[in-house]
């Protein structure tokens, strides 16, 4: 059982006896009266789609789920390549399954694959990641306001919107929630 405040995206439930995996989740807290989670779920066997209004306090059935902590090795054209740390097994992951998750895999880096009855259900992807600014327009100072911001492109092709100070070369911290720059990263 999970409390329905501990729910995350990447959670997996059981609801009606079937698994169900968060894809969406928000927090609502009115002025008087209990909070709430506000739940978007994916049917893990047929892709249907559930929603919910749990109270935070109020506990619900978690699926059992294996999660095995893997390194991202590679991506054909079909699927996305990992290996366990552990046991050094090879899961194949259809990237047609995960499509929105390639700008966030880079090759070398650990990513946690969360399996149900065998079959790779999540990819989790930390909340925040560290990318190198491959593609940066070039910005004269006082072209706009403060505040002004530039689109940049990182090594896995993804698009993020930056402050004009950030240079080719640079690493930046993404929130991958909300695909937001966060800072300029200095390890």
């Amino acid at each position: 059982m999970i409390r329905a405040g501990d729910i995350t995206k990447g959670t997996c439930l059981l609801q009606k006896g079937q698994p169900y995996l968060v894809v969406e989740r928000e927090f609502h807290n009115p002025g008087k009266g209990t909070a709430v989670a506000r739940v978007k779920m994916k049917n893990i066997k047929d892709g249907s789609v559930l929603t919910l209004t749990i109270p935070t306090q109020q506990e619900v059935e978690d699926a059992q789920v294996d999660i095995h902590r893997c390194q991202f090795q590679y991506a054909d054209q079909d699927n996305y390549h990992f290996m366990d740390n552990d046991s050094y097994d090879q899961f194949e992951v259809p990237i047609a399954d995960y499509e929105e998750k390639k700008f966030y895999l880079k090759d070398g880096d650990n990513y946690e694959l969360v399996m149900w009855e065998g079959k790779v259900v999540e990819i989790k992807i930390p909340y925040k990641v560290v990318f190198t600014v491959v593609e940066s327009p070039h910005y004269i100072k006082g072209d706009t306001a403060t505040g002004a911001t530039k689109p940049v492109v990182t090594e896995t092709g993804l698009t993020v919107r930056v402050p004009l100070f950030i240079k080719e070369n640079e690493k930046i911290l993404v929130n991958t929630e909300t695909n937001e720059y966060v800072e300029r990263f200095n390890n």
